[in-house]
């Protein structure tokens, strides 16, 4: 029997205490890849895929570090600026960028109007479109991609909670985008107004994973930067909590396919 593939983690972030960070944000603690490597083992996952975190702004180069001494190994979404230059963004490809992240939640990041000005740069190069939003801006971003032959990602289940799991508008909006190519992230548990196990969100992973169907990765969230923050009041979750509701909610053979067969496809 062949050894199954190393699984893929499609959302974390690394950081750097000693990094500059955006007017407004928390400085986060030092996050390394190597710290990721001995949590993600316990899973079998060996690729990655480095998000961009809103405290660095467009400022990407702890990011491209990591995928230059990572050799091909991992993959990333980066936030860039609608001035970026043709060699700036054949360099991030040539390291393994493949998508660019939009973010309506956080006060920093790229918005919709950035969108629609990349949008032509990144359909060039075959990247996707990373949506970090919540429910409400469903609709306008089916509208975008509609407009715009890009394919959408979309971030923690694309804001859903255990109460969105029965809410028939926001399910027709994500229809209009799995009809348009989307992905999904099933991730980000606790940023969905979710309690630990997670199995209130069961029944919205089995609804995304129905209607995305082999268009749904699996993100841990690592470091878990809400848990970092100054007078955060909980530990930091393990690892592997974060993969067990995916398991729980879809069953061992489904689960396996998006932990290891999916991502390869949308990060090539």
């Amino acid at each position: 029997m062949s050894e199954a593939p190393a699984g893929w983690d499609c959302h974390v972030h690394i950081f750097d205490a000693g990094a500059a960070v955006q007017a407004g944000h928390y400085v986060p603690p030092t996050r390394t890849l190597a710290m990721l490597d001995a949590a993600a083992s316990t899973l079998g996952v060996g690729h990655y895929v480095l998000v961009q975190p809103s405290v660095y702004g467009s400022d990407n180069s702890l990011l491209l570090e990591a995928l230059r001494d990572s050799a091909g190994q991992h993959r990333a979404v980066a936030v860039i600026e609608e001035s970026a230059s043709e060699r700036e963004l054949d360099t991030m490809h040539a390291l393994g960028v493949r998508g660019v992240r939009f973010n309506l939640v956080s006060p920093v990041g790229n918005g919709a109007r950035s969108f629609a000005s990349l949008a032509p740069r990144l359909k060039e190069r075959g990247w996707h479109a990373q949506w970090y939003a919540r429910p409400a801006d469903l609709a306008h971003i089916a509208q975008l991609h509609e407009q715009h032959v890009v394919t959408p990602v979309l971030d923690h289940v694309a804001g859903l909670t255990p109460q969105d799991a029965i809410h028939g508008e926001v399910w027709a909006q994500l229809r209009r985008l799995a009809e348009c190519g989307a992905w999904i992230k099933l991730s980000g548990w606790y940023r969905l107004q979710s309690v630990a196990p997670h199995e209130d969100m069961h029944e919205v992973i089995r609804r995304a994973a129905d209607l995305f169907g082999d268009r749904c990765v699996w993100g841990s969230d690592w470091p878990h930067t809400s848990f970092l923050e100054a007078g955060a009041q909980q530990a930091v979750p393990g690892y592997g909590t974060q993969w067990a509701p995916v398991a729980g909610a879809l069953g061992a053979t489904q689960a396996a396919e998006i932990l290891r067969r999916n991502a390869p496809r949308l990060y090539r």
